[in-house]
């Protein structure tokens, strides 16, 4: 096990499983350390749905035998390409079951430190042991980046939290709970809330709430189809050329790469949620939280609106503020390292081959969003990652990516 492999994959959700499948295929040495889906099992509340269509959700293997689809026809479940939504728990039974065929080798141990040695990487494990290779893929999703407003980042965890630290909103049960955001997360933690018995609020700094999409036609018409093409993220256009050629986003000005990275697709609520949410919970819009009390066991919020100010005294609030990559956070990369890597916006500068400044070391997932664009936020995306850094350290071409300069 001390053998020095090609590649070592840092993460195991659905990036670093669909590149094992890949390396796996093309016969690359390679080890992967993390626990499947974990964000997705821990950090994300029962009762979900994905916010993609179906035929979005699936992860990727060289020839496509391993779907959502598929594996919906073998075990009886429901399955539509668009307009049946996707639950947590059928993606999560999806995911044991391309893990199980294409990613059997998973060491489920973290990564607590990686340094790069001469022309090889060094991997200290959290269980003492360590490991080495050639090059090295971060494939670690969002599970580093939470992203907490400022003015309730002192709160104590009984008053305040954020969406990802909970698996089940029955908890607030006969509680009043504020939901910050106006995104899918938000929304849909709002609609659990609700389902669960809580009392709450959505409190958003946007004007009005918007959703993505609209409820599927039985066909659409030709013309429909021209003017809105469907893509792996949804319709239109512009959505199809973010979800189907991250390859051509990569060469928008930097500035415009990073803009659209952040607000391209959002906030808004997927068209299934609306129902759950409109006329049923209480919103309160164009509200900026400007400070927030504890008092015993609930806490004050100071909102603003214009010129207005008022105030909402909850139980608890949840911040469904999303994640914001930054390298900075990664904190298992040696400081020696993390200061060679060029940066875009505080994440990774990576080359077509999803490569960076450094030989050797690659990141995938929504931690390349300026590089590559907002289809890197979703699963989607793991099939371009997968096959771009195939290619690049598959024996095909060169096994050692140190002697062949990156692509750019």
């Amino acid at each position: 096990m001390n053998e020095t492999v090609d590649v070592a994959v840092v993460g195991a959700g659905p990036y670093g499983l669909s590149l094992a499948a890949h390396l796996r295929a093309a016969g690359v040495s390679h080890r992967q350390f993390g626990v499947p889906l974990n964000l997705w099992r821990t950090a994300m509340p029962r009762g979900m749905y994905l916010k993609s269509q179906g035929f979005a959700c699936s992860l990727s293997d060289p020839h496509a035998s391993h779907t959502l689809e598929t594996f919906c026809r073998e075990t009886g479940r429901v399955y539509a390409h668009i307009g049946v939504p996707v639950s947590l728990d059928t993606f999560l039974e999806y995911g044991t079951w391309f893990e199980r065929n294409h990613a059997p080798d998973v060491e489920q141990v973290l990564v607590d430190r990686l340094r790069r040695t001469g022309d090889r990487y060094e991997l200290e494990l959290t269980d003492g042991r360590t490991a080495s290779a050639r090059n090295v893929v971060v494939a670690t999703g969002v599970e580093h980046f939470v992203r907490m407003p400022d003015v309730l980042a002192e709160l104590p965890a009984h008053l305040s939290s954020h969406a990802s630290a909970h698996v089940d909103l029955g908890v607030f049960r006969d509680r009043e709970v504020a939901v910050l955001g106006a995104g899918q997360s938000a929304l849909e933690t709002a609609a659990l809330l609700r389902e669960s018995g809580a009392s709450v609020r959505i409190v958003a700094r946007r004007g009005r709430i918007a959703w993505n999409g609209l409820p599927p036609a039985e066909e659409r018409s030709l013309r429909s189809r021209l003017r809105e093409p469907e893509a792996g993220l949804g319709t239109g256009w512009a959505t199809w050329f973010y979800s189907e050629h991250p390859e051509l986003f990569r060469f928008l000005p930097p500035a415009t790469r990073v803009r659209l990275a952040r607000t391209a697709l959002g906030p808004a609520g997927a068209w299934w949620l609306r129902d759950r949410v409109d006329g049923k919970i209480p919103m309160l819009l164009q509200r900026e939280v400007e400070w927030a009390d504890p008092t015993g066991d609930r806490v004050r919020l100071g909102l603003r609106r214009g010129s207005e100010t008022s105030t909402l005294s909850v139980d608890h609030v949840i911040s469904a503020t999303g994640y914001r990559p930054d390298l900075g956070r990664l904190s298992f990369l040696s400081p020696e390292l993390r200061a060679g890597v060029s940066t875009l916006d505080r994440t990774p500068r990576v080359g077509s081959d999803y490569q960076s400044s450094v030989p050797g070391l690659f990141f995938v997932g929504p931690a390349v969003a300026p590089s590559f664009g907002p289809v890197m936020r979703f699963v989607y995306g793991a099939h371009h990652a997968s096959r771009a850094v195939t290619a690049r350290i598959s024996p095909a071409r060169e096994r050692r990516a140190f002697a062949v300069p990156g692509t750019r």
